[in-house]
């Protein structure tokens, strides 16, 4: 039987690649987030087990209607990966409340709202895999980017507590720390003369996420460090 995915803020890079590698893995994936546009293209791209669902996740009926309309197209979920991120690259002196809210509301309560909206599916199934995608700014706060760290910090704790409350459930919680930039359409244009090596492989991460949802129960992660390949970070 297939399994049913959502991934909650899909853009080019690593949510991308997430998607593909669970469509080559047979799933069947809902893909949230705003733009029509791109989800419209990926989803035509990536065929008939993947369903674009134009959604902002900081709206909780929104959501719930995302969630109603990946299960009727593919039934229950059992995989959910929080990938959306929000951040104003900004200071104390200079981030605005709204923007720090923003940046909340974006990576934390969107993670809220779709896990919510995910987890009674998985309990009336026995099980499933929720992943919530951090970053260095989740263990260690960024100079110049307060709302971001704040966020990745939040979702960090999420996790956890997450873990110790769903995991005798049978639902695998994990956080992924993404320790290095990932190299994405931008970064090749930004960087044109660029060492492969020291950026992130967005489909090598993917292969990661796979592999939390394949883990036995008796060795589940809670937390995956990954980066690139250098003599030293």
């Amino acid at each position: 039987m297939a399994r049913t995915a959502v991934i909650a803020g899909v853009g080019p890079g690593l949510g991308e690649s997430i998607a593909r590698k669970f469509v080559d893995e047979g799933c069947q994936v809902g893909l949230f987030a705003r733009s029509e546009r791109y989800l419209d293209e990926l989803s035509t791209d990536l065929g008939e087990n993947v369903l674009a669902v134009p959604t902002d996740i900081t709206d909780p009926e929104q959501v719930d209607e995302g969630f109603e309309a990946v299960r009727e197209a593919f039934g229950p979920v059992d995989i959910l990966v929080n990938h959306a991120s929000g951040g104003s690259w900004k200071g104390l002196r200079e981030i605005s409340p709204e923007e720090f809210e923003d940046a909340w509301r974006v990576s934390s309560f969107g993670a809220l709202c779709c896990s919510q909206a995910a987890v009674d599916d998985m309990l009336a199934e026995n099980g499933g895999t929720i992943i919530f995608t951090g970053a260095t700014s989740a263990v260690r706060g960024r100079d110049g980017a307060l709302g971001f760290s704040a966020a990745k910090f939040s979702n960090r704790g999420m996790a956890e507590s997450m873990a110790r409350e769903l995991g005798p459930e049978g639902i695998h919680v994990a956080h992924v720390v993404i320790d290095g930039q990932i190299e994405t359409p931008r970064v090749e244009q930004q960087y044109p003369d660029r060492d492969e090596e020291t950026f992130l492989d967005p489909d090598s991460v993917a292969d990661s996420y796979w592999h939390l949802i394949e883990q036995d129960r008796s060795s589940w992660t809670l937390e995956l460090d990954v980066r690139p390949h250098v003599e030293e970070f």
